[in-house]
């Protein structure tokens, strides 16, 4: 590597393997690698788009932080779900798709060499963020149980310390969908105000739960409210990915900090689809809509945990992805990826870089196949096996 930063940054593989994929252009391949999904995004999203292309306000850098309809819309839908008031003018702007939220939060909050708490394992690409913003990653590990994943209250708020800068939260997290809940809140309230410490909030997926319950925000908690940072998007609730459209909602001095590292990081996000994300947030019918699209990836989901029954396949709570572990098949997940692809026709991401347990495990994205076609998983992984 030329510059240091970069020495302990992996790549995530999934690029890799789509990539592979993309090039076989096989229509039998099962693209099981990749956070895609073939659910169409909200109507109203898709209308406010097409209006926006003839739009003159649309083709511009402004207003940097975001549309004020859409500061509007994403503070009021943070606001409703953890029962806060946002101030849209001060305590909210738009950003390039989530992980551009992240990342400019990471660089707002984490002095170099500071701390950042994590699940492990979690999505590369957090981590990633992490290390480039100058932090430590520190990691909690996930249990993997009969019922899924679980995560100790008590560890995650013992992980918290003097050098702690920020805990990093998902949930459902990603690629595990380990849901949080109150119990987590409350035992990290304590020890973010104890260490000054900041809780970052990635509420990608946090509608898409499978236990029928709503989202558990942790600004909802009294003694957190004043140390999170949420950071929102439209691609996986909404199924607007290829929009980048995201939002970052806190109280106002960080966020005065975090909207001037995105005056420079990326400047601005997508004019074009500010006036679509903000339509989609604010439709009577959007959480509705939501429900509809997370019954279908349930389905999806139990299709594979069916197929897959036979294998060390651990069950999500939400999202859009479920992991096998590797080990009791005597396989390194890089090689049951290699077997998948190159005797089964499937693609799927071995998760090395993800956290320290992450090599164990292969993520099955189940979000972007139909059950018409996830039916026979099965019998592929035998055949690759």
């Amino acid at each position: 590597m030329t510059v240091t930063r970069l020495r302990d940054i992996p790549g995530i593989g999934v690029d890799t393997i789509g990539d592979a994929a993309d090039a076989m252009d096989d229509p039998e391949f099962l693209r099981l690698e990749n956070l895609d999904t073939d659910l169409r995004p909200p109507a109203v999203a898709l209308a406010a788009t097409h209006a926006a292309v003839d739009d003159d306000a649309a083709n511009s850098y402004l207003p940097f932080q975001g549309h004020r309809s859409l500061r509007e819309a994403a503070a009021g839908h943070v606001g409703r779900i953890c029962g806060r008031h946002y101030d849209p003018g001060t305590e909210c702007v738009s950003v390039a798709g989530g992980l551009n939220g992240i990342l400019n939060t990471l660089l707002a909050t984490v002095e170099s060499g500071q701390e950042v708490v994590l699940c492990d394992p979690i999505y590369a690409g957090l981590v990633n963020r992490v290390r480039l913003a100058g932090g430590v990653p520190r990691f909690v590990p996930a249990q993997p149980t009969a019922d899924g994943w679980t995560v100790d209250p008590e560890r995650l708020a013992d992980a918290v310390g003097p050098d702690t800068a920020a805990v990093l939260m998902m949930g459902p997290a990603m690629p595990t969908g380990l849901v949080l809940d109150e119990r987590h809140w409350s035992a990290l309230s304590d020890a973010c105000e104890r260490h000054n410490a900041w809780l970052i909030y990635d509420a990608a997926m946090e509608r898409i739960r499978f236990d029928g319950r709503p989202p558990s925000h942790p600004a909802a908690h009294e003694g957190l409210a004043r140390h999170t940072i949420t950071v929102g998007s439209a691609s996986k609730e909404l199924r607007l990915i290829g929009w980048r459209v995201g939002w970052v909602v806190g109280p106002a001095p960080i966020l005065a900090d975090i909207r001037l590292v995105g005056l420079i990081n990326v400047v601005c996000q997508v004019g074009l689809a500010q006036q679509a994300v903000a339509a989609a947030l604010d439709a009577p019918d959007a959480d509705a809509d939501v429900a509809a699209a997370t019954a279908t990836w349930q389905q999806r989901c139990e299709t594979v945990l069916d197929e897959l029954a036979a294998y060390p396949v651990i069950r999500p709570h939400g999202g859009w992805s479920l992991l096998v572990d590797t080990r009791p098949l005597e396989l390194t997940a890089s090689e049951l990826s290699r077997r998948l692809f190159d005797r089964a026709k499937i693609a799927a991401t071995p998760m090395d870089g993800w956290g320290p347990s992450g090599g164990h495990y292969l993520r099955i994205v189940f979000a972007n196949e139909p059950v018409e076609r996830l039916t026979g998983l099965g019998e592929r992984f035998r055949l690759a096996i």
